[in-house]
């Protein structure tokens, strides 16, 4: 999924860290209501402005941010 044009990063907002659309919802706050157990429908409830698509950038950002570890070998 692209998610650039959902995505944002700007310093004034959030301390920089990655937003949705520009709106104040981190992605750190999609991932962790998920993780916490919020189903999709929950968080739609709880934030209007959010869609599906937004969710679904959340995951699709945090997972290419993990792709971009460092992996150390095993020895």
């Amino acid at each position: 999924m692209d998610y650039s044009h959902i995505i944002t990063i700007e310093a004034a907002k959030r301390g920089g860290k990655p937003c949705i659309r520009g709106l104040r919802i981190t992605v750190y706050d999609v991932l962790e209501y998920l993780a916490s157990g919020m189903s999709e429908e929950e968080i739609l409830r709880d934030f209007p402005d959010l869609t599906k698509d937004d969710i679904r950038a959340c995951l699709a950002f945090a997972a290419d941010r993990e792709r971009r570890f460092v992996t150390v070998p095993l020895s």
